[in-house]
């Protein structure tokens, strides 16, 4: 008998389940990527519905097709606005705060729609619920695109297409999330999820170029094709998305105290009861290090929330308050709020910012912002590698947040003496300002909704992330919207803004980060891994 190829020898060394882990991996990290790949046009297209040009180059700047192949009528040239030449109403003086304004709609919708995400996102099957969201994500993104082609100036169709995709945009973060932590346990969530997270980065270096690709001949592109892509991973999500390891029956799903069994519609588990030698034990470090202050559970029974159906511990949805009474989650969620500002007005912003320091054009802007990400791809990785050797997922964020405020005083002081500087700065403060945002959206918010302080409730997990994102994601409209009204006044103000940002959230982990260094970590081998639900 002839030997194997080594390849298949490689491919039969995995089991299924370990198949079904990479496959889920893969999946969630396209479909985010996806959601990210839309948000990024319109700070690439700011220097484009905004530009400042000579009486010479308005000519160059009018649209030159009379018409597309689906016979739209080309979009008449604005009328001039001095030496300023764009698309109204973004070509007046104030253009700043408008575009402020469109960033601010959406992400004021984000963070409202976050909340009740989380909540619905419990109780809906997710592969419906984030389908759904994607593909109407998909359409409003086009829809933004198609003022282009319909020559559509009007403030108030922008504004509501940016409020209708914030909305809907909030049905991928809780899914995805929800997903992979019931697919992973905790032993190296930090590194996973670390390397999961750096979706983000690629999402938004894929967006800035497809959208820089058209932004200065045929902006209304550089919409509609991210939301042909989002919608179309809507559809690959509603074919491929497997749940939870149960609905394929995965050996995984099975733990020693615990099995889940199905009986047509209905789902229940049966619980070994706890010996009175269990009851005795010492808690386990982690909730020791994270408790309330008073040393109590912190989650009552009157706090969840039993559904239609449901029968036995484990499959109940968690109340909204029993959700922020799990130790840790406020002081997080405050810190995500103000580390998303930084994180997102760097979004929005950066491209506009890089026009203007260094006098490049909309596309090579946008091109030269991606090294933003870049660096955060890394430091997404850099800060899950970290937390889980030290084990002190606050203490790691605190470091970054440490190091990021003076690494912006630099790269406000350097990024105008030339590229290459710019180039330095923009990697570097990419790693320190993207590494914490991205270790509390992903390690940290699975940890946390899946405390050992719920005993075993996996419903929580939705809710969690949906309330640390939702609360960073108040940052995040906050960011962009404080950045439009302190440009006009320099962008060193701008940076004064971010640097105090910084601050506030590394004073919120403080006192998580004294529980963490004043608690010995767990001796090796004796800590308890997290069973996955």
């Amino acid at each position: 008998m002839a030997p194997l190829p080594a390849g298949i020898r490689l491919i039969a060394s995995f089991s299924r389940d370990q198949w079904y882990r990479a496959f889920i991996f893969t999946l969630t990290y396209l479909l985010y990527a996806s959601f990210h790949l839309s948000r990024k046009p319109i700070s690439i297209v700011k220097g484009e519905l905004h530009k400042h040009c000579t009486s010479g180059d308005e000519a160059a700047a009018r649209p030159s097709h009379q018409s597309d192949s689906t016979g739209l009528a080309a979009p008449h040239q604005l009328q001039d606005n001095g030496s300023d030449c764009g698309w109204a109403p973004f070509d007046k003086d104030n253009y700043q705060q408008l575009l402020g304004a469109l960033d601010y709609s959406f992400l004021c919708a984000y963070a409202v729609g976050m909340y009740l995400s989380g909540i619905l996102g419990e109780r809906l099957p997710i592969r419906y619920y984030l389908t759904f969201g994607m593909l109407a994500s998909g359409a409003f993104t086009a829809l933004f695109g198609l003022g282009y082609f319909y020559d559509i100036h009007s403030l108030g169709f922008y504004v509501v297409a940016q409020v209708i995709n914030g909305l809907v945009q909030t049905t991928g973060w809780p899914s995805v999330v929800t997903c992979l932590g019931n697919w992973f346990g905790k032993g190296r969530r930090g590194l996973i999820m670390g390397v999961w997270n750096s979706h983000t980065s690629v999402g938004n270096i894929l967006g800035s170029l497809i959208a820089g690709y058209w932004v200065s001949t045929c902006w209304g592109l550089s919409f509609m094709v991210p939301g042909a892509i989002v919608a179309t991973m809507g559809i690959v999500c509603f074919l491929f998305l497997v749940e939870h390891p149960k609905d394929i029956r995965c050996t995984s799903t099975l733990t020693a105290h615990s099995k889940a069994y199905e009986n047509g519609t209905n789902r229940f588990r049966l619980q070994k009861p706890m010996s009175h030698s269990e009851k005795s034990r010492p808690l386990d470090p982690e909730m020791q290090c994270l408790l309330l202050s008073h040393g109590k559970t912190p989650i009552h029974p009157s706090h969840v929330v039993v559904l239609p159906g449901d029968s036995g511990h484990g499959t109940a949805a968690i109340s909204f308050t029993g959700a922020l009474r799990i130790p840790g989650v406020i002081e997080f969620s405050l810190c995500l709020l103000f580390a998303k500002l930084v994180s997102y007005t760097f979004l929005f912003w950066l491209p506009l910012y890089i026009t203007s320091v260094d006098h490049l054009d909309a596309q090579r802007a946008g091109e030269l912002s991606t090294l933003f990400d870049v660096g955060g791809l890394f430091g997404g990785i850099l800060a899950g590698v970290v937390s889980d050797r030290l084990e002190k997922r606050a203490s790691t964020c605190g470091l970054m947040l440490l190091l990021a405020a003076p690494t912006l005083y630099v790269f406000s002081a350097v990024s105008r003496m030339g590229l290459e500087a710019t180039v330095a700065m923009l990697l570097l403060s990419g790693a320190l300002v993207s590494g914490p945002y991205a270790l509390i959206t992903t390690a940290v918010s699975a940890d946390l909704g899946t405390h050992k302080s719920l005993k075993g409730n996996s419903h929580a997990l939705s809710t969690v992330t949906a309330i640390i994102d939702g609360t960073g994601s108040v940052g995040a409209a906050l960011g962009p919207l404080l950045a439009g009204l302190l440009s006009p006044s320099g962008w060193s103000n701008v940076f004064y803004m971010l640097m105090f940002a910084d601050a506030c959230a590394l004073l919120f982990l403080v006192r998580l980060i004294h529980k963490e260094l004043s608690c010995p970590g767990p001796a090796a081998g004796n800590q308890a891994p997290l069973k996955e639900h």
